[in-house]
């Protein structure tokens, strides 16, 4: 397998995802759930047998509590999902619900607004931190790498940390759209994870590059920069893809049999573990090569 060689193919499909993910969040946006958008959650259960959703959807508009977003969960329960509520507003939406049957509350959540877009704002910044620290980071270790400069290292790091985020997001702007499937702070978490994840896959093979390059320097050999690169990428690719095969079971597992409110955590993160093994194999290291080359080219 000569990686370096066949640059173009390994580059279409992170490409083709990152620009359908784009495509998809300026279509369709995120939908945030109540815990950044701010609003309410009641969870219900009818031991004896769940009401027809098409009936509870008819009854809960009809109150004047505005929009009830109504999901089933589990065999007999049901999520509602509405603005902000009063307690006289909650009763309200409590009394045509046990008229349905036998009925047991087992939550209520509710968060202003406010707080929501509180939350929106930490997250963001929390984000934006991780991409900035990154660059400073990497900067700072490859300082001594012989080639490129170690900025470089930094800026492609970064580059394979927006596709490993893009691709998830892009997911969910597709799944908010056509399943309503909403973001909440879990999302985030799952994010920052990946950048995590995903940025110690990617320094791995870096910290081989500049390994390989220094041993090269030390012996005196001449060796292209992308012979470098490719030798590196072989041997620290079982590593990674094994590292990232048994926490993408671990991921599944939690998916199909953990609990409904970690579906979307688990899905987002092993999305985003898969666009990560990826992108630190068969991106970062190639985006290394080709920055390099073009380099050599302008001078």
């Amino acid at each position: 397998m000569n990686i370096t060689k066949n640059l173009s193919y390994f580059f279409i499909l992170p490409a083709a995802l990152s620009i359908a993910a784009i495509i998809a969040i300026a279509l369709w946006g995120l939908k945030p759930g109540i815990d950044l958008a701010g609003g309410s959650l009641l969870e219900v259960k009818y031991p004896a047998g769940r009401p027809n959703i098409e009936l509870v959807r008819e009854t809960t508009n009809k109150l004047g509590l505005g929009e009830v977003r109504v999901q089933p969960t589990g065999d007999d329960g049901l999520i509602l999902r509405q603005r902000d509520l009063t307690v006289d507003e909650k009763n309200t939406l409590l009394q045509p619900l046990r008229n349905m049957g036998e009925m047991e509350e087992v939550q209520f959540t509710s968060i202003g607004p406010s707080i929501g877009q509180e939350l929106m704002q930490k997250a963001w910044i929390a984000i934006s931190l991780v991409v900035i620290l990154t660059i400073l980071f990497i900067a700072f270790a490859f300082r001594h790498a012989s080639k490129p400069s170690s900025w470089k290292y930094g800026v492609v790091a970064i580059i394979t940390l927006l596709h490993d985020i893009l691709v998830p997001t892009g997911l969910f702007a597709l799944l908010g759209h056509w399943y309503g499937a909403e973001v909440d702070a879990l999302f985030i978490v799952a994010l920052l994870t990946i950048l995590g994840i995903s940025i110690n896959d990617t320094i791995v093979v870096f910290d081989r590059i500049r390994e390989n390059l220094a041993l090269n320097d030390e012996k005196r050999r001449h060796e292209e920069f992308e012979q470098v690169v490719d030798r590196s990428i072989r041997q620290t690719i079982a590593r990674s893809i094994n590292t990232s095969v048994t926490v993408v079971i671990v991921l599944l597992s939690l998916y199909f049999f953990g609990p409904e409110s970690t579906k979307s955590f688990a899905l987002t993160l092993t999305v985003g573990m898969i666009a990560g093994t990826y992108s630190s194999i068969f991106l970062a290291s190639p985006l290394l090569v080709v920055w390099e080359k073009f380099s050599r080219r302008v001078k």
